[in-house]
């Protein structure tokens, strides 16, 4: 077998284990999202009986108030002509009057209790809805790592034309693949994971705190929670945006594209203007997702390595073709000269000449750089 062939056949090996620990970790966090589920359910099934409960209750106390109403006037009937009953009938009268006052007392708490206890378990129902939405959002991301994976690196050997293009490319991924573990890793850990276990000690907290400092401190803590729960999902949002947003496949290429910006302009804090020229075509699901990866890969290079204050991203749209422009007034490079780690220009080329496109780069030492891509529209 011949050194080519030994390098495909590790290539294809290392994609598999990719493949293997990204549906692993999927399978355990859909794990975490179905035991969320089955709590809320539970949760929600004993809210119900809670309220059967309640108004059963109050049922009951309004017909014990009817009661001890007519008992209290019976009482007063018997006081004011006390003389004209029996001893064993005054003392009937007044049984049954404190009997009854007795028994509404007890029931009045046993319904303020079965109440308090209904507001803590919906409190718990709306804490578990962010956890089961963060883990529905972790779920989308991985099956976007996953599409990538088997579909974007299925022909990757057939576009690398030489062994040694092919041993740098094996490396590159094995330490872009690592780094994306290590981060995915990360990110669930410190975000939905934690959150998960934050939410759960939390809601104990607020359910103390309704029994030991009333409602409106609990109200506090809740508030607290809400505002964790909202900067996690924030987190999360942009980590999806970051691999492939869901809006791509529902609102289009522009409009994703446009948020996209919108979001990496305000968290790197620099200037990201886009232009969309010509009519706004719905292009074939893999067309766009190449199309908004390429983008996506050119920011993401300029905001890295540019260390400019613009970046300006120009769609242009026709029937039969599409031009993306991607320039930046940053520190610029020798586009003759190779550097160590240049897998992201490599990347971008590999992915356009996939697309029978052309890619050119134009770019000076302190003068910027600009991508040119120009593609058939594929739809």
């Amino acid at each position: 077998m011949s050194k080519n062939q030994d390098n495909n056949r590790a290539l294809d090996e290392i994609i598999e284990e990719m493949v293997n620990v990204v549906s692993n970790s999927k399978q355990e966090i859909f794990e975490l999202g179905e035991d969320s589920r089955k709590q809320q359910e539970a949760l929600a099934n004993e809210v119900v009986e809670i309220k059967r409960k309640v108004q059963v209750m109050i049922d009951e106390n309004d017909q014990l108030e009817r009661k001890l109403k007519l008992s209290r006037q019976r009482l007063t009937e018997v006081s004011r002509h006390f003389d004209e009953f029996s001893e064993e009938e005054v003392r009937k009268v007044y049984n049954d009057a404190h009997e009854l006052q007795t028994k509404l007392l007890v029931q009045r708490q046993q319904e303020t209790g079965l109440i308090k206890r209904r507001d803590e378990l919906e409190a718990r129902i709306k804490s578990l809805d962010g956890s089961i939405e963060r883990t529905e959002n972790v779920m989308s991301k991985i099956t976007v790592v996953l599409t990538y994976l088997t579909q974007d690196f299925q022909s990757v050997n057939e576009t690398i034309t030489t062994a040694q293009d092919k041993y740098d490319f094996g490396l590159q991924i094995i330490d872009a693949q690592e780094e994306e573990r290590r981060k995915l890793s990360r990110e669930i850990h410190d975000g939905p994971a934690q959150m998960l276990a934050n939410v759960l000690i939390r809601s104990d907290i607020v359910k103390k705190t309704i029994r030991e400092r009333g409602v409106d401190e609990a109200m506090r803590e809740m508030k607290e929670v809400k505002e964790m729960v909202r900067s996690s999902l924030y987190e999360v949002r942009r980590i999806i945006y970051d691999l492939r947003p869901m809006a791509l496949d529902d609102l289009g290429l522009v409009p994703t594209l446009r948020k996209y910006l919108s979001t990496m302009e305000e968290y790197h804090s620099i200037k990201i203007e886009f232009q969309s020229k010509g009519k706004e075509y719905r292009y074939s699901q893999k067309f766009e997702a190449a199309v908004f990866r390429l983008v996506q890969e050119g920011v993401q290079n300029a905001l890295k390595h540019a260390g400019g204050s613009l970046i300006s991203v120009r769609l242009e749209q026709t029937q039969s073709k599409l031009n993306v422009h991607i320039v930046d007034n940053g520190k610029g490079f020798d586009p003759d000269v190779k550097k160590d780690g240049s897998f992201g220009l490599m990347g971008m080329r590999e992915r356009v000449e996939m697309l029978n496109g052309d890619f050119k780069i134009s770019s000076e030492p302190n003068k910027g750089t600009k991508v040119i891509i120009s593609m058939p529209a594929v739809f």
